[in-house]
C-alpha cells in the first residue's frame, strides 16, 4: 500500500508540474506572437505594457502630416533658409582649424545687402513669368494642367538640396555643367579624402552630368512611393526654387555647335545619321562621326532646324534634352520660381542668387572661358534657314520667348 500510494503521488505532483511548464510556455510563446515585431535584446524580461488605445481614423493623413511636420521644422516658410541661429565668428580659430571640415550648418553667414536694383529685376521676371501663365493667349500643351498631372518622367530635371532647401531645374546649354556643380558641393553628395569636395571646378565632367550624383524629383517615387508627390508639393512650398535661362535661338545655336560641329559619336548616331538621311541626301551616311569628320560630312545648322520643325521627329521621341523648350523642362507655369537667372546677366544673378540662399560663403559660381555662343551672331546662322521655316521655329519656342522676357527677333523673322 504504501508504495502504491508513493506511486500516485508523484503522479499527481508529476502532472501538476507538467501543467506548469505547459502554462509557462504557452504564456512565452503568447508574448512572442504578440510582440512578434518588437526588437529582442539580452537581459531579464520586463513586462509589455499593452499598446495606447488609438482611435480608428485614416493613416494617410497623419503621415502627411507628419512629413509637414518634419519639414516646418528646419525651415522657414517661403523662404528655403534654416531656422537655427546663425553661430558665433570662429575667425580666430588656427589655420589648422580652418583647414578641417565643417559642417555646412556651422558656416558663418554672409549678410551683404543686394542691390535694389537686382531685386527688382527678379521682381520683374516673376511677376512676367506669373502674368504669361495667366495669359490667354500664351498657349503651349500642358500649361493648365496642375503639378498632380505632370508625369513623372518629366520631373527629372528637377534636382533637390535637402541641407539648404534648395530647388534647382537644370536648362541644358544654359551653364548648366557649373550650375549642377554648385549643387553637388551644396548636398555634399561627393567626397575628397572623407569630407565633402569644396571645389565645384575639381568635380570631373563626368560626374556631373552622373544622374547619380543627383536627387531629382523623379527619384522621389523609388524612395517615398505613394507620398512621394506630397512631398514633392511640401518641398516645393517650403524650399527656394531658382532656374536660368537663355535667348531661344542662341540656346538652339550653342546646342547645334556643341553636338554637331564637334565629334560627339552618340550625338551622331543617334540624331547626325537621320539628319543625313532625311535632309541631305546621304542614304547611307558614314557609320561612325570620325568617319563622317574625315571625309567633311555633318549636318548642317538648316537640317538640324529642319529636324526640329519635322513632325516625323516627336512622333518618334520627343525631343532631346538640349533643345527641349524650357517650359517642358521646368514646368513654370505649375512651379512658382522664387529665382530666374539670365545666361546674358549670369555673373550679376549668380552672385544675387548664392547670396539670397545664404551660401555665398560656402560656395562660388565658377568664372571660366567660356565659349559662349553671341547674340549677334544670330543672323549669320540663320541666313542659310528659308524665312518660313525661321517663322515655324519661332511658333515652335515662342512660349519660352514670351515666359522669359526674350523679345521676339524681328530681324531673323521679317528678312
Amino acid at each position: 500500500m504504501g508504495t502504491s500510494r508513493m506511486f500516485r503521488v508523484f503522479v499527481v505532483l508529476g502532472s501538476a508540474f507538467m501543467i506548469l511548464l505547459i502554462i509557462i510556455y504557452w504564456d512565452d510563446v503568447g508574448v512572442s506572437h504578440l510582440y512578434l515585431h518588437t526588437p529582442v535584446s539580452p537581459g531579464p524580461k520586463t513586462p509589455h505594457a499593452p499598446p495606447p488605445q488609438q482611435p480608428q481614423t485614416s493613416r494617410t493623413p497623419s503621415f502627411l502630416s507628419d512629413i509637414d511636420a518634419f519639414v516646418n521644422q528646419f525651415l522657414e516658410p517661403g523662404t528655403g533658409e534654416p531656422t537655427d541661429p546663425v553661430p558665433p565668428d570662429t575667425s580666430n580659430q588656427s589655420d589648422k582649424a580652418e583647414e578641417r571640415y565643417i559642417p555646412r550648418r556651422e558656416w558663418k553667414i554672409h549678410l551683404t545687402p543686394v542691390a535694389a536694383e537686382l531685386r527688382e529685376r527678379q521682381e520683374q521676371r516673376r511677376k512676367l513669368l506669373q502674368e504669361m501663365c495667366a495669359n490667354d493667349s500664351v498657349v503651349f500643351p500642358g500649361k493648365n494642367r496642375s503639378f498632380d498631372d505632370i508625369p513623372n518622367k518629366e520631373l527629372d530635371h528637377l534636382i533637390v538640396d535637402d541641407r539648404h532647401g534648395i530647388i534647382y531645374c537644370y536648362v541644358p546649354k544654359v551653364a548648366c555643367s557649373n550650375w549642377k556643380r554648385i549643387m553637388i558641393v551644396l548636398s555634399e553628395s561627393m567626397l575628397q579624402d572623407g569630407v565633402p569636395q569644396r571645389d565645384p571646378l575639381a568635380i570631373p565632367r563626368d560626374l556631373v552630368h552622373n544622374s547619380s550624383m543627383h536627387f531629382t524629383f523623379n527619384k522621389f517615387w523609388k524612395r517615398y512611393g505613394k507620398f512621394a508627390k506630397h512631398l514633392m508639393k511640401v518641398k516645393l512650398k517650403k524650399y527656394t526654387k531658382f532656374l536660368f535661362v537663355r535667348d531661344p535661338f542662341v540656346r538652339l545655336i550653342s546646342a547645334y555647335r556643341n553636338k554637331f560641329e564637334l565629334r560627339n559619336d552618340d550625338f551622331y548616331r543617334r540624331f547626325g545619321q537621320v539628319m543625313l538621311r532625311r535632309y541631305a541626301n546621304q542614304p547611307t551616311p558614314p557609320a561612325t562621326v570620325d568617319e563622317a569628320f574625315s571625309v567633311g560630312i555633318h549636318p548642317s545648322f538648316s537640317h538640324f532646324i529642319q529636324y526640329l520643325l519635322d513632325p516625323q521627329t516627336e512622333k518618334e521621341m520627343p525631343f532631346n534634352e538640349h533643345w527641349r523648350q524650357v517650359y517642358r523642362l521646368c514646368h513654370p507655369c505649375q512651379i512658382q520660381y522664387d529665382f530666374v537667372g539670365h545666361l546674358e546677366t549670369a555673373e550679376e544673378d549668380a552672385e544675387h542668387l548664392l547670396r539670397q540662399l545664404r551660401v555665398d560663403n560656402v560656395v562660388e559660381f565658377p568664372t571660366s572661358h567660356r565659349n559662349l555662343t553671341a547674340s549677334s551672331w544670330e543672323a549669320d546662322w540663320f541666313s542659310t534657314v528659308p524665312i518660313e521655316a525661321r517663322r515655324e521655329l519661332y511658333k515652335l519656342y515662342e512660349p519660352d520667348f514670351r515666359l522669359f522676357g526674350y523679345d521676339r527677333p524681328e530681324w531673323i523673322l521679317n528678312e
